[in-house]
């Protein structure tokens, strides 16, 4: 363990070796705009070409002031709009920093393939085993004798085959939704979902509320769709009620979007009282929810659903990308009665319908059982990992659950989370640091580190003693906040 004297003063950049980026900027002001309005119109076409770059520290206000001969309070002005709008990111003692794109985060702190010898960490998906590879070519072999027709040849209905509809009813009612099929649309994925919900109800400039540590589809969502996130805070339990009732009393909020069961990156899980008091705070507000589910499957505890609640407001997801199989793309949404012709016409315009073939697999899985044994290999093997995780990591676990396929892990304090993720990476090992799933400005405090796919015990506990090692070493000296 390092002794207090070891440690750095701080956990930033020295200032005399964080130098900002030589950027000589040239204002075209157009008729009747202000100077500040050019300036942050050349901010955003500059980052837009690439000529600023991610995680590039911007002149001082002063200097680029001198550099154009315009005021100090004109750069500032533009350094607070580029910054509200997302381009830029402020740090206290630090300066400006050009602020990664949530699709530029995606790309660049988490793999979407696992390079040669690269444990990848980064990435939450479920454990696939020799029964996940066994179960999948069963499922083929058998599609390629049986007559296809069914499935392979209709273009409607939009909303799933009757039959698929009928077996999403069956999969939802042990996760507390029972509905008409009427109001279940056959998604291609949890994020398809998400996006079908959001689109039917929240228009441009509308508020949106989460957690203020979420999974970084919400974000994106609301780059694509325009509407404003805001975050809320959270506790064991997720989304505390009296922030929410603040928010919703405070202005015009048109929806919330969580994740009441094993949050992506905390893994906090709603208890039944604090769901009824988000249920009832969204009702008299008349706010709608829409409950990302997609680990519910996992927990076997009988949890209240938050739209079975709320049956004019709630919009309920969840697939089986998590709990059953990684590559079975598949989602459910339960929309309100009223939204059932609205989300099925975006829907339409989307992707069509969702895809009839893997819907048919995972409709063959929820009837003859299939599924559910393969949930049950996933809830015993996400608790032989987590118990990996707590022998390994012990003290630097933030938050996790026995059955999640993740756990949130505090950054020492001689620690920066970019810095701590590019030494991981120099081990070989893929993990995720706060930004993507920060709902606003700044950082969360700490790294995501996931446990599935096709990776062994023994190679599990190998890599996270070494992540143990790293957290307890000294940083590289041009990372640390102060120079001995």
């Amino acid at each position: 363990m390092l002794r207090q004297a070891d440690r750095p003063s701080g956990n930033r950049l020295s200032p005399a070796l964080e130098k900002a980026v030589a950027w000589q900027p040239t204002l075209t002001k157009q008729k009747g705009a202000t100077k500040h309005a050019a300036l942050t119109e050349r901010i955003i076409a500059d980052i837009n070409a690439g000529v600023l770059k991610p995680m590039d520290r911007m002149p001082t206000h002063r200097d680029l002031a001198r550099e154009l001969g315009i005021s100090v309070q004109t750069v500032s002005l533009s350094y607070k709009e580029a910054e509200r709008l997302g381009y830029l990111s402020g740090e206290v003692g630090r300066g400006t920093f050009v602020k990664s794109r949530v699709t530029e985060q995606a790309g660049r702190l988490m793999l979407d393939r696992s390079p040669t010898e690269v444990v990848d960490l980064s990435i939450v998906r479920g454990v696939y085993l020799d029964a996940h590879e066994t179960a999948s070519r069963q499922a083929l072999a058998a599609l390629a004798e049986d007559d296809n027709g069914a499935f392979m040849r209709p273009c409607r209905p939009i909303a799933g085959l009757d039959r698929h509809r009928e077996a999403a009813r069956l999969w939802l009612a042990p996760l507390g939704v029972e509905t008409a099929v009427e109001r279940v649309l056959v998604t291609n994925g949890a994020a398809h979902a998400l996006f079908l919900a959001l689109a039917c109800v929240v228009r441009a400039g509308d508020l949106v509320l989460t957690e203020n540590l979420t999974d970084h589809g919400v974000i994106g969502l609301a780059n694509i769709l325009g509407f404003s996130l805001k975050g809320l805070p959270t506790d064991e339990e997720g989304i505390r009620p009296d922030a929410f009732e603040a928010a919703c009393r405070a202005g015009s909020v048109r929806a919330l979007v969580l994740i009441p069961t094993l949050n992506n990156p905390t893994s906090h899980v709603a208890g039944p009282e604090r769901r009824r008091a988000i249920a009832e705070i969204a009702q008299r507000h008349g706010v709608f929810v829409v409950e990302d589910e997609v680990y519910k499957p996992l927990i076997e505890e009988p949890l209240p659903s938050i739209t079975a609640m709320l049956p004019e407001l709630g919009f309920f997801l969840t697939s089986f990308t998590k709990a059953v199989l990684t590559g079975l793309r598949v989602g459910y949404l339960v929309v309100p009665p009223q939204y059932s012709i609205r989300a099925t016409s975006i829907l339409r315009v989307t992707s069509w319908s969702g895809t009839y073939l893997p819907a048919e697999i995972a409709t063959r899985w929820v009837e003859d059982g299939t599924a559910q044994r393969l949930l049950a290999i996933q809830r015993k093997e996400a608790m032989a990992r987590q118990r990996i995780v707590a022998e390994t990591l012990g003290s630097h676990v933030a938050s996790s659950h026995p059955l999640s396929l993740c756990a949130w892990l505090k950054v020492p304090a001689h620690w920066t989370e970019d810095s701590l993720v590019r030494s991981l990476a120099d081990r070989r090992i893929a993990v995720t640091p706060s930004d993507p799933f920060v709902a606003g400005t700044g950082h969360g405090g700490g790294i995501r580190i996931c446990l599935g796919g096709r990776v062994s015990h023994e190679l599990l506990a190998r890599t996270l003693t070494t992540v143990s090692q790293t957290f307890e070493q000294l940083p590289p000296v041009f990372d640390i906040g102060a120079i001995g």
